[in-house]
C-alpha cells in the first residue's frame, strides 16, 4: 500500500505522455509458454481462434480466473494502456507508466463468444471502483477492455450497457471501465505468468459486485 495521501494521489493517475517512464526497447525476458497446459501464449491466432485483453485488478487472480473458463486456450498476463515500452512490474506499480495490469486471452471461438468471456470479466471483479480494485490502489488496477477490431470494441460497449442496467438495479454505481482500441501489449515478467498455479497460496484480490451479467451464453 502507498504510504502517504500524496502516494496514493500519484499512483491514481495516469501521467502524460511526456511525464511517462522511458522504458526501454528490449523485451523483457519470458519463455513463451503457459505452465498451466504447456499451450504457447505468443501466437499468432488462428482462425478459430480470438483475443482480447483485459484488466480487473491484480492479473494474478484474474489470469487464474481466466485459465480456468471452458473455451479459453491459453493466458498470459502484461501490461497494456500507458505509454511505457517494455515496462518492468516496479515500473509499472510506481503509477508513471499508464499502463494497467491486464490478462491477455486467447479463446476458441467456437467454445465461447467474446460475450461468454466479457460475462466472466464483469462478474469476477468491481468495475465501478476507478483507480483501485478492493485494497489494490493505483491507475495499475483500474478496469480495463483493449480489444483489436471495431466489432469487438462495439461488442464490449454493449456488454457494458447491459451489466450497467443490472448494476443500477441492484444499487451499485457507475462502470468506469476503460474501452480502448489495443495499441500494444508488453508481456510482464515471467515469474508473474500464472503466478497462482505456481504459488497456490499466493495473494489473490479478486472479488465481484455479486450481480450477474446478462449476456454471454457460450455457443
Amino acid at each position: 500500500m502507498p504510504d502517504n495521501i500524496n502516494d496514493i494521489l500519484k499512483k491514481s493517475m495516469i501521467p502524460e505522455k511526456e511525464q511517462a517512464l522511458p522504458g526501454r526497447s528490449t523485451p523483457l525476458s519470458i519463455s513463451g509458454i503457459n505452465v498451466v497446459n504447456n499451450e504457447p501464449f505468443v501466437r499468432t491466432p488462428k482462425e478459430n481462434e480470438s483475443e482480447v485483453i483485459l484488466g480487473m485488478g491484480c492479473f494474478w487472480g484474474a489470469e487464474r480466473k481466466f485459465w480456468n473458463t471452458p473455451g479459453v486456450i491459453v493466458t498470459s498476463v502484461g501490461y497494456a494502456g500507458g505509454f511505457t515500452e517494455n515496462p518492468t512490474y516496479e515500473e509499472v506499480c510506481s503509477g508513471q507508466t499508464g499502463h494497467s495490469e491486464v490478462v491477455q486471452v486467447v479463446f476458441d471461438t467456437s467454445k465461447i463468444t467474446l460475450e461468454g468471456v466479457l460475462k466472466v470479466f464483469w462478474e469476477n471483479h468491481d468495475p465501478t471502483q476507478g483507480m483501485k480494485q478492493g485494497n489494490d490502489i493505483g491507475s495499475q488496477y483500474r478496469s480495463v477492455i483493449y480489444a483489436k477490431s471495431d466489432q469487438d470494441l462495439q461488442v464490449a460497449q454493449s456488454s457494458k450497457e447491459a451489466f450497467q442496467k443490472e448494476l443500477i438495479a441492484s444499487g451499485h454505481g457507475m462502470i468506469t471501465t476503460e474501452i480502448e482500441p489495443l495499441d500494444v501489449y508488453y508481456f510482464a515478467e515471467e515469474y508473474h505468468q500464472q503466478y497462482l498455479h505456481k504459488n497456490p497460496n499466493g495473494y489473490c484480490g479478486l472479488n465481484g459486485t455479486g450481480v450477474s451479467c446478462p449476456i454471454g451464453l457460450a455457443r
